[in-house]
């Protein structure tokens, strides 16, 4: 009986951590938090060409921003080198693995033969049982696979699968370069670290026999396996860029909030009920691979703006503000007309959060607040911005001018106050003021976003406008 569960995640460093990979970390620290286990992380950077620190860097920075703690890790494969040499020599010792001298263009000639002849093109063993060894050859060295019988995987998402073993080549577990390859240190590091459970996409499915040959091969407890459906497009084609899906930090820089990423991939694959939305204790108390489905799930990019929308109404003004921080860094925004601790600010985001998705979308519907310099929506300019409009801002400025306090109800007073003597409607004033002040026709309650800017900062919005639209009629 296994005392602790014990779950890994061990992305390669090629690239950045991408939705699928994320959603496989998740199920791991799931599983590990539901059963009271640990969550480890392994980095397999053996592939030396295409392993960059870059990604390295991506790949914790992702895990950490989704809030994914492991217990143990980071391991690094190209430190263990020595115990892999090790266990290479263990098995060469025990009759298990043999030296293959086949050249690159032998092993070719054997592949086009088979498929001339309609068989499978696996290595045909022509070195297992060599005796004599060529000095001075390049050799690499291939794993001795059974020749006959089946292997079967009990697998915690698909069920019994049987393999058979003759359609299994003797598989090289140390190239010619003396590096080793995936599925034998996949093995030894499972072992080492004590691995109860591998969790990966079903994409590895294919390996897991000749990774029980290699438990067997050195008299080592077989861990569970579970190889989660991968992710697929609309299209049910697997999941790519073109399918909206990027690396986890493209997600953060476009304004998702980590909470409601982690929530959308849970339901990737998995589902309780018809629940939708889940805190991450919900879904470390309800986790179970009875739940996880067979078939691939499909990523609905609208389905997770969904969601994240839902997650940032629920988010508190202030939350928000310091969420929006960044953003504002990025873009050289402080809060020109009266700082980001501006008491009014909060209401200003309660108000457009409602109508917001992600936190770019949100900075984007009251960036107006943060800039010193306002532009105009170029197609609302055409229409509202005419001479005409100028006696009405003047007059309307004049009035604003002279108010203290600067409150919404006194401004709202003044500015009906004008259109009732003037026998205007409302919006005749209100629209141009609303686009000289926000640059849009859009916005939350004009008046409350007049008082939250400040009467400094309104004043000189409207004469910029003023002079916008004198500038025009004279063009």
């Amino acid at each position: 009986m296994v005392d602790e569960v014990r779950v890994r995640f061990a992305p390669s460093p090629t690239g950045y951590l991408h939705i699928g990979g994320a959603r496989t970390a998740l199920f791991n620290y799931l599983f590990a938090r539901h059963n009271g286990g640990r969550f480890v992380l392994r980095i397999e950077d053996t592939d030396r060409e295409r392993s960059t620190q870059e990604s390295v860097d991506a790949i914790i920075n992702g895990l950490t921003w989704l809030g994914l703690k492991w217990d143990e890790g980071p391991f690094y494969q190209s430190g263990r080198t020595g115990l892999y040499n090790e266990h290479v020599a263990r098995l060469l010792e025990r009759g298990r693995a043999y030296r293959c001298y086949c050249t690159p263009e032998e092993l070719e000639s054997k592949r086009t033969k088979a498929l001339a002849e309609k068989r499978k093109p696996i290595y045909d063993r022509t070195c297992r049982e060599r005796k004599a060894c060529p000095a001075d050859r390049p050799y690499v060295v291939r794993f001795k696979s059974p020749l006959y019988g089946t292997t079967a995987v009990r697998d915690m998402v698909k069920g019994n699968i049987v393999f058979n073993n003759e359609e299994i080549e003797d598989f090289v577990i140390l190239r010619s370069d003396g590096s080793p390859t995936y599925n034998f240190v996949v093995v030894v590091d499972d072992v080492d670290m004590r691995i109860t459970h591998v969790i990966r996409g079903d994409d590895h499915l294919n390996n897991t026999p000749k990774q029980i040959f290699l438990y067997n091969a050195f008299d080592y407890p077989i861990p569970r396996f579970a190889h989660i459906p991968l992710i697929h497009g609309a299209d049910r084609a697997r999941l790519s860029k073109r399918h909206g899906a990027t690396s986890v930090e493209a997600y953060r820089d476009e304004g998702y909030l980590p909470e409601a990423l982690v929530n959308y991939l849970v339901r990737l694959g998995w589902s309780f009920g018809d629940k939708e939305v889940f805190t991450m204790q919900e879904m470390i108390d309800n986790f179970s691979f009875d739940s996880v489905s067979r078939s691939a799930a499909v990523f609905n990019p609208e389905k997770l703006l969904w969601l994240n929308g839902t997650y940032i109404r629920a988010r508190s003004a202030e939350e928000l503000l310091v969420l929006l921080r960044p953003f504002l860094e990025s873009r050289g925004l402080s809060g020109a007309a009266g700082g980001v601790n501006h008491p009014g600010l909060a209401r200003l985001v309660d108000e457009t959060k409602i109508r917001s998705r992600t936190l770019v979308e949100l900075l984007d519907m009251m960036d107006y607040y943060f800039k010193e310099d306002i532009e105009y929506d170029p197609n609302a300019a055409g229409s509202l911005f005419t001479a005409d409009r100028v006696p009405h801002l003047e007059n309307v400025l004049s009035r604003l001018t002279c108010m203290d306090p600067f409150s919404r109800e006194g401004i709202e007073r003044a500015i009906k106050g004008y259109t009732s003597e003037s026998g205007l409607k409302l919006g005749d004033v209100a629209q141009p003021l609303r686009l000289a002040v926000t640059g849009r026709t859009v916005s939350p309650g004009l008046f409350e976003i007049m008082e939250i800017i400040g009467k400094k900062e309104v004043l000189k919005r409207i004469e910029n406008a003023i002079r916008y639209i004198k500038t025009l009629a004279q063009a």
